[in-house]
């Protein structure tokens, strides 16, 4: 039944996603595939409700009026710089310097559409009492606007969230990823002619790049999965021969645990404040959100691991396969590449079948959890909620997520068979937890287990997006 309502509706959820994929739109300014998806759920007869969390591109989407809140996590934001033509394997801007759906969360947005559309059909038939809910929600990439939501209350109710992301394997994401803080740092000094009154000037361009060696040898005395990056977003000028009086740096500051990153942030902080003293210059902080790491959950992880393995092989054509091979030989350093995501990620094949360039079997998940480098927002959810997520095969082994490659993939048929898959697991995971409220409730008992009486913080500013500029999520 199921099966058949997935393959139903898998054409126009399919057309939503390459629409969403046309037009790339930044965090928090996706009005265009907001509207795209709140239509596509008002057709199917959810309920909207826009404007979640005071934020114009959030929103969620209701059936139901009794038994428990099922959340299905959708998203819909681009990046900036991955403008690409599609099913090129050579690099080829639509637009320079445009927009790309880099990290697929045109096809993210559409495959959770497609399994909370495809499971109401079927709760419907079967008389099975549930909400179902989908959520809308914008500026995954830096922005973190699930914190935002969370925050508002938005996931309150819900009795579990299950999610996915496209990506180069099939299976469960069994694993935690790193809490995360955006902070800038905005260094004020004072100009001078470089060559005639140097003594004069206070540099804050000096202090950032001071403050920048001191957090190079901050790295050797942290523990491994500590994570700094920076980037200059204010060199203050492009005259040499004037002392720069103002300058800032934005860091991304990620550790495995949310107490962690706090401690972290402030030996940065500390780091900054020393530059400024070298340098007599003054540095403002100015935080730029977060968001925590992901709280896996075991119970849910099996749950949908055994639908995955129900579901079966995912099978792609000849042609899909030539085009992901033309995908790979465009790769840097496409060997270490594979061994490096073949390793990590389990992409295995049976023995005798040999190796394919897309990953059409199952990743094997004996029950334990790993910890991952990347952070993402689903963390601030799986604070307050239990989450799962899958991925499934939507791009060839070894492409790179945030790469033109990832973009060139993001409307194939290949990407679209990967997406209709991860909408059966969502949607077949979730019916799974209907007709076993116990499941939910074994779920429940463990994520409080996991959370161990730590208090959930959001690390997004108290204001509704104050200022923001955009990191990325892995």
């Amino acid at each position: 039944m199921l099966d058949a309502e997935i393959a139903g509706l898998a054409p126009a959820f399919k057309a939503v996603a390459d629409k969403i994929w046309s037009t790339p739109e930044l965090c928090f300014a996706e009005h265009r595939s907001v509207a795209l998806q709140i239509d596509a759920m008002a057709a199917q007869g959810f309920r909207i409700a826009p404007r979640l969390a005071g934020l114009d591109t959030a929103f969620s989407a209701e059936w139901g009026e009794d038994g428990p809140v099922i959340a299905l996590l959708g998203e819909f934001d681009a990046l900036p710089g991955l403008s690409q033509i599609a099913g090129s394997a050579q690099q080829q801007p639509l637009e320079p310097g445009g927009n790309g759906h880099g990290c697929g969360h045109n096809l993210l947005g559409g495959g959770s559409m497609l399994a909370a559309a495809a499971l109401v059909r079927v709760l419907k038939q079967t008389g099975i009492r549930a909400r179902i809910r989908y959520y809308g929600c914008p500026a995954e990439e830096g922005g973190w606007g699930k914190g935002y939501m969370v925050r508002a209350g938005a996931f309150d109710d819900a009795a579990v969230a299950i999610g996915w992301h496209p990506g180069v394997f099939n299976g469960v994401r069994a694993r935690s990823t790193l809490a995360v803080v955006n902070r800038a740092y905005r260094f004020r000094g004072t100009a001078a002619h470089a060559a005639m009154a140097p003594h004069l000037g206070r540099s804050a361009l000096d202090a950032v790049e001071l403050m920048n060696i001191g957090a190079n040898f901050l790295r050797e005395h942290v523990p491994p999965d500590v994570r700094l990056h920076y980037a200059i977003t204010d060199a203050g000028g492009v005259a040499p021969a004037v002392v720069q009086a103002r300058a800032e740096v934005l860091y991304m500051i990620r550790a495995p645990e949310l107490d962690e990153v706090h401690d972290l942030v402030a030996r940065v902080d500390d780091i900054a404040r020393g530059a400024a003293l070298m340098t007599g210059t003054e540095v403002e902080f100015l935080p730029q959100g977060g968001a925590s790491n992901v709280l896996p959950n075991a119970v849910l992880c099996h749950v949908m691991h055994g639908v995955m393995q129900r579901l079966g092989r995912l099978d792609f054509t000849y042609g899909e396969r030539i085009f992901a091979e033309e995908i790979r030989s465009s790769l840097p350093a496409q060997g270490s590449v594979d061994r490096r995501a073949r390793a990590e990620q389990d992409v295995l094949l049976p023995s005798g079948e040999g190796r394919l360039p897309l990953h059409e079997g199952l990743r094997p998940f004996d029950g334990r959890m790993t910890q991952g480098s990347g952070s993402t927002d689903v963390g601030d959810v799986s604070w307050v909620v239990p989450v799962v997520e899958c991925s499934t095969a939507t791009w060839a082994v070894g492409t790179p997520s945030h790469s033109w490659q990832a973009v060139a993939q993001g409307c194939s048929p290949a990407a679209h068979r990967g997406m209709v898959r991860a909408a059966a697991t969502m949607a077949g995971t979730a019916l799974e937890l209907i007709a076993n409220p116990s499941l939910i409730q074994q779920a429940r008992e463990e994520h409080q287990e996991r959370r161990d009486g730590r208090m959930y913080v959001s690390l997004v500013p108290a204001d509704t997006l104050g200022p923001f500029r955009s990191g990325g999520d892995l």
